[in-house]
Order: structure tokens, then sequence, then C-alpha cells
């Protein structure tokens, strides 16, 4: 389905904001992290970036996973195709703050896990990375 080119300030009276909308809300979830404050933590946030597609977004000081995973429920119209059962989650979800004209602009948004790494060096300074030639050969006699 293609959205038409509608906003949000043009909606009459009871317009149906999700009827000019693509599901924008239901192609991805994200969860909120603790910010961040030693090298570890951003292992862990490194370790979950390798698990598909994974970002990570900084808003407002706020740190968030974003599971890129489009639900399972939309039908071929990008409408909910269980939507008199759907989820609480989605039962309370507004579109007074949609992303429907939103650009998805972050303060901080992370796509790589070596972007992580980036980062956390350039706070808390460069570590030492093992190579290659740090790994041990098997059957080596010393």
């Amino acid at each position: 389905m293609t959205a038409a080119l509608v906003r949000r300030e043009d909606l009459a009276p009871g317009e149906v904001l999700c009827e000019h909308c693509t599901a924008r809300c239901c192609q991805y979830f994200a969860l909120p992290l603790d910010t961040p404050v030693d090298r570890d933590d951003y292992e862990n946030i490194r370790w979950y970036m390798l698990h598909g597609d994974i970002s990570v977004f900084v808003d407002d000081d706020s740190w968030y996973l974003l599971v890129h995973n489009t639900c399972d429920q939309l039908d071929d119209l990008d409408r909910c195709s269980i939507y008199s059962s759907r989820p609480t989650i989605c039962r309370t979800y507004s579109t007074d703050h949609c992303e429907f004209d939103n650009d998805a602009c972050y303060d901080r948004l992370f796509e790589r896990p070596e972007q992580i790494d980036e980062y956390a060096d350039a706070l808390l300074g460069r570590r030492r990375r093992r190579g290659l030639g740090s790994l041990p050969i098997l059957g080596a006699v010393p």
C-alpha cells in the first residue's frame, strides 16, 4: 500500500491517521536500555547488535534498543489482521505523537556494532584489542 501524502494537520476531524500510513509503528519495536557507563555496558550493547537487524538510538539522553522486525499480523494493505484482539500495547498506542510524519531523527543512532566500539573508545579511551596474532595456535608445542 502506498500512503497518500497527507499532513497530520490536514486531516478532517474524526479522520483516522492510520488510513494514510504504511503501518510505520508496526515495523519495529524499541525497548529502553540503561545508559551505558563502562566498557562492559558497551560490550553488552554490541552483543545485542550482533543478533539480526538491531540498532540502538539515543533520544533526549535515553538509550533504546531498536528491533527492526515487522509485526506478523500485518496484512497486504498494512492493516492489522487481528485488530479486534490486538495486544494491549497496540490498543493503548496513540497516534498523537506517532512517527507518521517523523523522520526518525535521533540524537545518536548506531546501526553497526563497530559504531558502538568507536563511540566507547571516544568516551572511555581506546582499549587494546586482541588480533589474530594473539590467539593460540592449536597443536603448537611451546
